[in-house]
């Protein structure tokens, strides 16, 4: 990987910016497969969360993978059965050992509920132990964000959110930057909702470059200095979603992309009374949907 092809944390530590979900890949055979086939097309980052329930899927494809393992950045989270000090320090050494890793390069606290503050000094002191390379949070807005950052000494180094040509957060995203917490992409392409690939301006912009939607919308947010995290179980979307930086974006084509912002997420709304329901509903009952 080359040099541009990173990002550097405020701690120092180095992050690739394309890196490999397996959010909703639940058959754990194919998350493994799918993790074997993206660490075979280059991808250095795999992100996965123990609500994702493939850990283990994900620690089999790294263990057989020929990559040194200081050569991978590997994330999970705690889900929010998983919150308070105790509760994040067991939580975190049983991802750890269904991963089959010593240490992990990113640890985040996967939703702005329950004792978070608790998690976050557990998570501090797992970090000043060297057991996580960088620590951090997702789905924090920016007053959450804040929040927590001005209580802690040590504050997120990311924070993985929604964001999309649809729900662009231009005034979170400059949050981040003061607060100093990389922004990260999940569901970069919002699983193809409202139309995201049939945009005219996303098809035109495309063509120009002769490139794909998707490739134009990871190449916007690179541009903005979002690290994005696409998933595919197909490997040529893999090698297509990676090659992305033979490009380049003009001024204008970005100040284009942001009239497509609709201002509200299409995914997730940790703010709304009906989803944050949905939320403790699937921590009840799992099989209702997924996050």
């Amino acid at each position: 990987m080359n040099e541009n092809e990173f990002v550097t944390l405020a701690n120092g530590v180095k992050m690739p910016s394309v890196g490999f979900g397996v959010f909703q890949v639940d058959d754990l055979s194919q998350a493994e497969s799918a993790v074997t086939a993206a660490i075979k097309t280059g991808y250095r980052l795999i992100d996965t969360a123990s609500s994702y329930k493939n850990e283990e899927a994900v620690g089999r494809a790294i263990a057989k993978s020929d990559i040194a393992r200081k050569d991978l950045f590997v994330t999970t989270k705690a889900y929010i059965q998983q919150m308070g000090y105790e509760q994040t320090i067991r939580a975190f050494y049983e991802s750890l050992n269904k991963l089959g890793l010593d240490y992990l390069d990113l640890y985040l606290i996967h939703m702005p509920f329950g004792d978070y503050y608790g998690t976050w000094r557990a998570m501090i002191d797992l970090y000043q132990a060297g057991k996580i390379r960088a620590i951090g949070v997702s789905n924090f807005d920016a007053a959450r964000l804040m929040d927590l950052s001005y209580n802690f000494d040590v504050t997120p180094m990311v924070n993985q959110i929604e964001h999309h040509p649809h729900y662009q957060r231009l005034s979170e995203l400059a949050v981040m930057r003061d607060l100093g917490v990389q922004p990260e992409a999940w569901a970069p392409f919002a699983e193809g909702l409202n139309g995201m690939f049939d945009e005219p301006l996303l098809k035109s912009i495309a063509a120009k470059y002769d490139k794909s939607v998707a490739q134009v919308i990871l190449r916007w947010n690179l541009q903005q200095g979002v690290v994005v995290i696409p998933k595919s179980v197909h490997e040529n979307r893999m090698i297509e979603n990676r090659d992305v930086f033979d490009f380049e974006l003009t001024d204008a084509e970005m100040e284009q992309i942001q009239s497509l912002d609709e201002g509200q997420p299409s995914m997730l709304d940790t703010t709304k009374p009906s989803e944050v329901k949905r939320v403790y509903d699937y921590l009840n009952n799992p099989v209702l949907t997924s996050l």
